[in-house]
């Protein structure tokens, strides 16, 4: 096993774990399995007359009363909420809370989990909890089972989730990632990360009468320099200022663990028990990109990368490592998945060991030889449950597409941005 040696400041040491055996190709197994989509959403397009919508991050709600009525709530940042039936048809759409004052940043969401049977006002309530990066804050959602909609159940004084006041809240390194877990005592928690840092906070959450709130609990934060196997220091790029952020993070409450993509360095696992995090954080799996060279290019607005210099250190994930989920099959048994974004595709992990047991690419669904539902590329956020559902007897997985097709132009004949999800059935993920 080797070590990261981490700079004194940090608030906790960390371990690097020893990567398994994979194929020629990189890959566990050295394949790289071409999997379909079912059913894609609607295109949303972030523009003016798009509501400057742009898909990002799912969560599955399965009905437990009529599996068909299970939902898939997916955030779209300036255009708010998406409810999305399993035909992929919108049922429903939630806008962002607007600015407080005339200079505020409004609402925008970022990331969505759930939250099963949370005491609410006497009555067990199914929520989606929502990161606004916009305001800083978390945002509630009550699932209704019979209506299928969602409704409004924040409280009206929620805390900043990071900043001090207003002034630092247009700062934007606002609350961004977010998985829910409920303890074993039954209280439910939240790990949220901050925009453009490496910042990750633990918050409880809190009912109030028929709304809900929370309180911080713990704080942790992951590095943003190493010192490399061969002495060197390295930093991953970044915009001048910001730090390496978090974003797609799940929590297992089976093992106690929580998972966190730091974007740019890898996938990190850390205990979280009581509330709070325990123990060292060990590295799952680095980004290729990991002590390579780069500088941010201010004309570029952007960062270059000198893979020619490559030290040999990285692993496979193709930087950002973004969306995570867990496909659970037993009470301990499962896959770990996790979106690569830098070369769409996907790798997946033992649930138990996280050792590497694969990779696969949302590819082009065919009819005919035409495609009738493009593939999956520069995803961001996922999610995966192994319930059978109508037309999904494996399970549902949901990715987004950050480069949906066909292309649609505007007026002046110029290509808008195009997102979506993705539906495919998860039986493919069961070993």
């Amino acid at each position: 096993m080797r070590r990261l040696l981490i700079p004194a400041a940090l608030t906790v040491p960390l371990l690097l774990a020893a990567a398994a055996p994979v194929g020629a190709n990189g890959t566990a197994g050295g394949q790289t399995r071409v999997v379909r989509a079912v059913v894609e959403t609607p295109a949303l397009y972030d523009d003016e007359a798009g509501g400057d919508a742009d898909a990002d991050d799912p969560a599955i709600w399965v009905n437990p009363a009529d599996r068909a009525g299970s939902l898939v709530i997916a955030t779209a940042k300036n255009g708010g909420l998406r409810v999305y039936d399993l035909h992929g048809r919108q049922r429903q759409a939630i806008a962002t809370p607007p600015a407080p004052g005339p200079d505020d940043e409004p609402g925008r969401f970022n990331n969505v989990d759930l939250v099963d049977g949370f005491k609410l006002a006497g009555r067990r309530s199914d929520l989606a909890v929502v990161s606004d990066r916009g305001r800083d804050q978390l945002r509630f959602y009550r699932i209704d089972p019979s209506g299928r909609r969602l409704t409004d159940v924040t409280a009206p004084d929620v805390p900043y989730a990071f900043s001090r006041d207003q002034a630092e809240v247009n700062q934007q390194r606002t609350a961004y990632g977010l998985a829910t877990w409920t303890d074993r005592d039954g209280t439910v928690y939240v790990v949220v990360s901050r925009r453009s840092t490496p910042e990750v906070g633990i918050f409880r959450l809190v009912a109030r009468g028929d709304r809900v709130s929370y309180r911080p609990v713990d704080r942790l934060t992951l590095p943003s320099e190493f010192t490399l196997p061969d002495g060197e220091r390295w930093a991953p790029c970044a915009d001048p200022g910001d730090g390496p952020q978090v974003e797609g993070m799940v929590v297992d409450p089976a093992t106690g663990v929580a998972y966190l993509a730091q974007e740019t360095v890898g996938l990190w696992r850390i205990p979280v028990t009581g509330g709070r995090f325990r123990g060292q954080p060990a590295s799952v799996e680095r980004t290729r990109e990991y002590g390579v060279p780069a500088v941010f290019d201010a004309e570029e607005d952007d960062c270059v990368v000198d893979y020619a210099a490559d030290p040999g250190f990285g692993g496979r994930i193709a930087a950002d490592v973004e969306g995570l989920t867990i496909h659970r099959t037993g009470r301990l048994d499962g896959t770990l998945v996790v979106s690569s974004q830098g070369d769409d595709t996907f790798f997946t992990y033992d649930r138990r060991t996280n050792r590497p047991v694969g990779r696969f690419v949302v590819a082009d669904t065919l009819r005919a030889g035409v495609s009738v539902i493009d593939g999956v590329q520069e995803c961001d956020g996922a999610s995966v449950v192994s319930t059978p559902l109508p037309g999904f007897p494996g399970g549902l997985l949901v990715v987004h597409d950050g480069q949906n097709t066909p292309e649609v132009v505007d007026g002046d004949g110029e290509v808008r941005a195009n997102t979506n999800f993705k539906f495919l059935d998860a039986g493919f993920l069961r070993r």
